[in-house]
């Protein structure tokens, strides 16, 4: 089949290209090399040289249409990546990441193509807080944290009824998405679209709400992305991983090579069409965790620096469940924590990681969201 990935240069899209080519596809590559991504302006090294590459921006309708008019099947990867930056960058997020699914879905509807199925990246930051357990009122779902609690350094989440401190629980598909982010909203509006779009024109649809992915080719040089990867880079560069509140807020991890699973999936399946699908690893781990266990595997004796300062808009904890992709798709993680962490730690040895933690930092500390 004639296979489109959307921001296919990019860390989760081209292991989709990948797979794809393997299973002897004919793919095209749409993506705009972002800056903050690619640094140097090329398409990367990794970049599967059997698939045709365009450069391109999903904002640019007819370079879009161009692209879309010749594919059968379109994996929509492309997106503008970032909780916080996307607080203050909120036109260039909502114009890359809901303007550019509009032109997607304006082609499908308006101009001929030969399209049999779209899958859209979806996220799970939409959901906000996830869903918690309170041992007298049952499943609940508070919503973020005060500024005031936070200051007072009372990091749990506590029952909206009778206020004692709750534990998380795997969020179901069904949970309402309470979103605290541009970024969050602009996912939310994507997989609403794509599914809006495809239920009224028979168009089969799928929408994957990625927990928080890792892997190799995941930028170090970019401040916004991953923790995993911002941990990494901080340690190669002899520097501390700095941790927010007390360190012990988790959060679930998938390993890339997990998502690839979950798309090739949603392309095949037809009891995939027109649902929504959590993917994650269903194994939370805290951030402090995820610190040491870095440092370790590079042999960085660096303790992680814990602030017991906080993010606005930070959420606590967010577990995925799997239940629904499990049954219907057959889906199931096959890449265990430790042994994903330690390919990411391979791959960056050959990595560039340039360390721009403390220029995030700042450019958040002067929009007054830390």
């Amino acid at each position: 089949m004639n296979i489109l990935v959307t921001g296919g240069a990019g860390f989760i899209g081209s292991f989709i290209v990948d797979e794809l080519i393997r299973r002897g596809h004919d793919v095209t590559i749409f993506d705009n090399l972002d800056m903050q991504i690619h640094p140097d302006g090329h398409p990367p090294d990794y970049l599967n040289t059997h698939a045709r590459f365009v450069q391109g921006d999903v904002r640019d309708y007819d370079a879009f249409h161009q692209v879309v008019r010749e594919a059968e099947v379109i994996f929509h990867e492309a997106a503008t990546v970032g909780v916080g930056q996307s607080q203050y960058e909120i036109k260039k997020y909502v114009d890359v990441n809901v303007g550019g699914t509009a032109n997607l879905l304006d082609i499908l509807v308006n101009h001929t193509h030969q399209v049999r199925k779209v899958m859209v990246a979806a996220s799970m930051s939409s959901y906000g807080e996830g869903l918690y357990a309170c041992d007298e009122h049952g499943p609940v779902r508070p919503g973020l944290r005060t500024e005031e609690q936070m200051a007072a350094r009372d990091w749990e989440q506590h029952c909206p009824v009778c206020q004692v401190e709750i534990k998380p629980v795997p969020t179901p598909e069904s949970a309402y998405q309470y979103t605290s982010s541009i970024y969050a909203q602009t996912k939310k509006d994507q997989e609403d679209m794509v599914l809006n779009i495809g239920r009224t024109y028979n168009l089969p649809v799928v929408a994957l709400r990625y927990f928080n992915a890792y892997g190799p080719r995941q930028s170090l040089s970019n401040p916004y992305t991953g923790v995993m990867a911002i941990f990494i880079s901080r340690l190669k560069n002899d520097q501390p991983p700095v941790i927010y509140e007390d360190g012990l807020q988790t959060r679930d991890f998938v390993s890339v090579h997990d998502i690839v699973q979950a798309n090739m999936l949603a392309m095949e399946r037809d009891e995939a069409n027109y649902e929504v699908f959590n993917v994650g690893g269903g194994n939370p781990v805290t951030i402090r965790d995820i610190s040491l266990h870095t440092a370790r595997l590079l042999r960085k004796h660096i303790e992680p620096q814990i602030t017991m300062k906080f993010r606005k808009g930070d959420i606590r904890h967010c577990i995925s469940d799997i239940s629904r992709i499990q049954q219907k798709l057959d889906y199931e993680p096959q890449i265990a924590f430790e042994d994903g962490l330690k390919e990411v730690i391979e791959w960056s040895d050959g990595a560039h990681a340039k360390d721009l933690f403390e220029d995030a930092t700042r450019e958040l500390r002067d929009k007054g969201l830390v």
